[in-house]
């Protein structure tokens, strides 16, 4: 399985990246994984919403292929840390890459929504998108060590 991880421009807070480094490394030691920081709206102002989710869907929609593509949003479902595991497990058996894809602090256009086979909560509760990508990082480390049968803390 070859894991691509999307989201629009870089993750600013050094505190978070440190942590999006860390995770990534250790998911690269278990599965190929890629990482893709595309273009970010910049310049306007947060009431623009639309105009913003239009920008970066613009850019993500670049790398976009014949994917299955799961896509992180409040109003996703939510699963347990090892029912991701095994969707992930899942997963394994397709031909194609697995591409998680997360919004700017805008969220993500209904379009590119829509093309996503699932959609993913990581809570009830609102996070900024930054810390949902390390949040997403650290999931998708603990379901392959959870598939892989390695220990990692709960």
């Amino acid at each position: 399985m070859r894991i691509r991880i999307l989201w629009p421009g870089k993750t600013k807070n050094r505190a978070w990246r440190a942590l999006q480094d860390l995770y990534f490394e250790r998911i690269r030691q278990l599965e190929p994984c890629e990482l893709l920081e595309t273009k970010e709206a910049r310049g306007l102002k947060e009431k623009q919403v639309e105009r913003i989710k239009e920008i970066e869907a613009r850019g993500l929609e670049k790398y976009l292929r014949d994917e299955y593509i799961i896509c992180l949003s409040e109003e996703g479902e939510q699963i347990s840390s090892s029912d991701f595991a095994k969707l992930l497990g899942r997963l394994t058996a397709l031909p194609r890459p697995v591409t998680f894809i997360v919004g700017g602090f805008a969220g993500l256009a209904p379009r590119i929504l829509q093309r996503a086979a699932l959609v993913l909560s990581l809570s009830r509760m609102t996070f900024s998108h930054e810390l949902s990508r390390v949040a997403l990082l650290e999931q998708i480390y603990r379901a392959l060590t959870i598939k892989k049968g390695i220990h990692y803390a709960k």
